[in-house]
């Protein structure tokens, strides 16, 4: 449990604005402890805040989490501000402190009302907190908990606060998708992908890569998810990817697949042999 719980909080750092994160696998050899972070002295008093933060985005970008912490509060001491603030939080939402994560973006949001990457990734807080509510009670077979769904519309107002600061950004738009496919919205979701889509022809292929879809506990939901992101990819005139997204679809078992016979957004994609090949073949659907 506390395993799934680790993975989603990784998952969905690819909704965090300025963060760039890279999921990285750690076996250590059977036997053997990992080795314990080296910590670095404490910040020194003669540095300057832009020293600091510096220092603090070095060590963040190390995983040496708690030095960069360290970095940031001293930072903070001679020069606070609303940027700051968001990188704290970001690096606790990394080691998976999520309320004091979202403490963090709050206090950003209250020394700058119009910055807009704290108000996304307090939107991001909220989804993640969803995903888990869900995840926990879809490990005992109950239905989607009324505090997930909350969970959920909080994200929506807070992507929607970052927007209305930033309409520009992909990836707001691709998080406000994320959370209206959680509350099951899938007209509002494709219409976020495909603002995304605009801004960003990568941006739904890069939060696949990072793992978005395994915020997606129930393999219905990320079966429509591909299959939405398909017909965009398709109605885009990408058709590799298009067909990418299909079989992936196919794979986890999407039920509406004669659809893509009658949709107007799969028209020239059913003219490339290779559409025919898949579906002559239809891979089998992976079993949950």
């Amino acid at each position: 449990m506390k395993r799934r719980q680790a993975l989603l909080v990784i998952a969905a750092l690819a909704a965090i604005s300025s963060l760039s994160f890279t999921q990285e696998a750690q076996n250590p050899t059977a036997g053997q402890r990992p080795a314990a972070p080296v910590r670095i002295g404490p910040p020194p008093a003669t540095a300057t805040a832009e020293e600091l933060e510096k220092q603090a985005d070095h060590l963040r970008a190390e995983k040496s989490y708690a030095d960069a912490l360290d970095y940031y509060r001293a930072a903070i001491k001679k020069a606070n501000s609303a940027p700051l603030w968001n990188k704290v939080g970001i690096t606790e939402l990394q080691t998976g402190h999520l309320k004091d994560a979202a403490k963090s973006f709050e206090r950003s949001i209250k020394l700058d009302s119009k910055f807009p990457e704290a108000y996304n990734n307090r939107g991001a807080v909220y989804y993640i907190a969803g995903t888990q509510q869900q995840a926990l009670a879809e490990q005992k077979h109950k239905s989607v908990p009324r505090g997930a769904v909350s969970n959920y519309r909080k994200s929506v107002n807070y992507y929607l606060k970052a927007l209305a600061l930033r309409e520009d950004s992909a990836s707001y738009h691709a998080n406000l998708g994320t959370a209206y496919f959680a509350l099951k919205d899938f007209p509002q979701a494709t219409n976020e992908y495909a603002r995304a889509m605009e801004l960003d022809p990568d941006v739904l292929e890069h939060r696949f890569q990072t793992g978005i879809t395994a915020q997606m506990s129930s393999p219905e939901d990320r079966a429509h998810y591909s299959f939405v992101v398909a017909r965009m990819y398709a109605k885009s005139g990408n058709l590799e990817r298009a067909l990418q997204y299909l079989r992936k679809a196919i794979e986890d078992g999407y039920k509406d697949l004669d659809s893509v016979y009658k949709d107007q957004e799969f028209a020239t994609l059913r003219k490339d042999p290779r559409f025919s090949e898949l579906m002559a073949r239809k891979p089998t659907a992976i079993p949950q």
